[in-house]
Order: structure tokens, then C-alpha cells, then sequence
């Protein structure tokens, strides 16, 4: 099996998000592809397997952290979707069955992928007990994005908190179902983003996810609504950094950026 290492919402090598893709011919049972993504070690692998024509989508697609199995991941898609056009598995838009339904990855003529997801649904929550002292920093605003999900996004009070923020992970952990989405406006738009966000999520075995997709169907509502704009773009403000260009389309958003092959093998064992 012919693996991939792909770096997300960047076109720079060493930056952005990797991801793990393995195109097959079909799944191996789920123990052998928690084995695979353990072995790569990075936040998410994505599996995929050709589907028969005529159907609703033309690509299976599964997502597995090194501990477990997700239901949505952003960068894993765009980097299957990039591997998929670069080698030539898949020309034009390509319809990936996944457990978030049929999600559509369609290449732009500058080059990046966008992809259309489901927009999160936004309910306020309460602060659960200790949020404060485990991210470091003291909540403005707490929202519950669903079980699609299942995080806390949690507004803080400026940019510079958002990079200054050393969390205790094993105290986050019992904040939400997987993590702790913290966000804030950008404090000089000039620079080419409308918002900073850090993702944490130590339920799945990643301690602070590089760049992150599917946070960012929950960023584009709650930014949209603030800003007054349909179209936006964040800044994940980690220390390999990224950038998701979304576009808020009511229960859809388009979630865009660039990807880079960086690493090519083989699975030999």
C-alpha cells in the first residue's frame, strides 16, 4: 500500500497540518487501520476506497487520530482530496461517503480545494467547572457546537491570550466530548485573517491539533455573525500555523485552503 504524508491549509512544506493518506481497494478491519494510524502517529489518517459508479458518492472515507476514530476532520479530507487530484485517482469535484454524509471536495483554478461541510450548530453553554485554570484564561463567551462535533468554542478576550495560552491537557479533558476550540478577533485584519484560533483536544490523543477543519464549521457562524460577512479567514495559530478560508452558506460552509505532498512510501507491514 502506497502511504502519503500531506501537509493541510498551507502551500509550504513543514507547516500547515500532516496528514496520513492511504488510498485502498477497499477497508481492512477497523483494528488493522487503528494499527496504521498509531504507526504515523499524526493527528488524523485518512483511509479511502473507490466506490462503484452511479452511486452517491464516488470515494469512502474514513478518519482515525492515533487513539480512535472521528466522525469529521477538515485537513485529513483536503489532503485526500489533494492526493486524489495530484496523482490522478480523481479529476474535477469527487463525493466522499463519509460518517458526516457525503461531503464534496471541488479544486479552484488558484490552485486550493474547497470543501462543503455542515455548518455547526451554536447553543450557549455554561463555563464548565475549572475551564478557567485549565486553558489558562478566562472565558468571555462559551458555545456547545454539537455532537458532530463536540466541542466547547470559547471566546477569549483578545489575539495576544490566544497565543499565550499554555492549557493543562489532562485538566481540559473534562471540559467536552473532545475538546476546546479557543478563538479570538484578529487584531490587524490587515494582515490577511479575521480571527486566531488554537484547538485542543486531548479526548482524541492530540494535544493541540496543528490546524483543524471541522473547528472551523463552528468558527464560521459564530465569526460571520460578529463580523457581519458570509466570507472570512482564520488563522490557527499554532506553532506550525494555517490558514482556512471559509465561506458561510446557512447550513453548509465551504471550508478552502492548500495542501503539499510531502512524504511518499511504502506500508510494508
Amino acid at each position: 500500500m502506497r502511504i502519503r504524508i500531506v501537509d493541510a491549509f498551507t502551500d509550504r512544506p513543514f507547516s500547515g497540518n500532516p496528514a496520513g493518506v492511504l488510498l485502498l481497494d477497499s477497508f481492512p478491519d477497523d483494528n488493522r487501520l487503528q494499527q496504521v494510524a498509531l504507526e504515523v502517529n499524526h493527528a488524523e489518517t485518512a483511509f479511502a476506497h473507490r466506490l462503484p459508479e452511479g452511486g452517491e458518492a464516488d470515494w469512502a472515507l474514513r478518519w482515525f487520530t492515533p487513539l480512535t476514530e472521528v466522525a469529521m476532520c477538515g485537513h485529513a479530507t483536503l489532503a485526500t482530496a489533494h492526493v486524489l487530484h495530484t496523482t490522478g485517482a480523481h479529476e474535477g469535484p469527487v463525493r466522499f461517503a463519509t460518517r458526516s454524509g457525503v461531503l464534496i471536495a471541488t479544486p479552484r483554478e488558484d490552485g486550493s480545494i474547497a470543501m462543503d461541510f455542515p455548518t455547526a450548530p451554536l447553543t450557549p453553554a455554561e463555563a464548565p467547572p475549572g475551564l478557567a485554570e485549565a486553558l489558562g484564561a478566562e472565558p468571555c463567551t462559551v458555545l456547545d457546537t454539537g455532537p458532530l462535533i463536540g466541542d466547547l468554542l470559547v471566546e477569549l478576550a483578545d489575539e495576544k491570550t490566544v497565543h499565550a495560552l499554555r492549557p493543562d491537557h489532562k485538566a481540559l479533558a473534562a471540559s467536552s466530548e473532545r475538546g476546546v476550540i479557543a478563538t479570538a478577533r484578529a487584531e490587524n485584519p490587515a494582515l490577511g485573517y479575521d480571527f486566531v484560533s488554537r484547538c485542543f483536544f486531548p479526548n482524541v490523543g492530540i494535544d493541540e491539533d496543528p490546524v483543524t477543519g471541522s473547528a472551523h464549521t463552528a468558527l464560521a457562524p459564530f465569526w460571520s455573525g460578529r463580523l457581519g460577512r458570509p466570507d472570512l479567514t482564520g488563522l490557527q495559530a499554532s506553532p506550525r500555523t494555517g490558514r482556512v478560508r471559509t465561506e458561510l452558506r446557512g447550513d453548509r460552509t465551504l471550508l478552502s485552503g492548500r495542501a503539499v505532498t510531502v512524504i511518499e512510501g511504502e506500508l510494508l507491514a
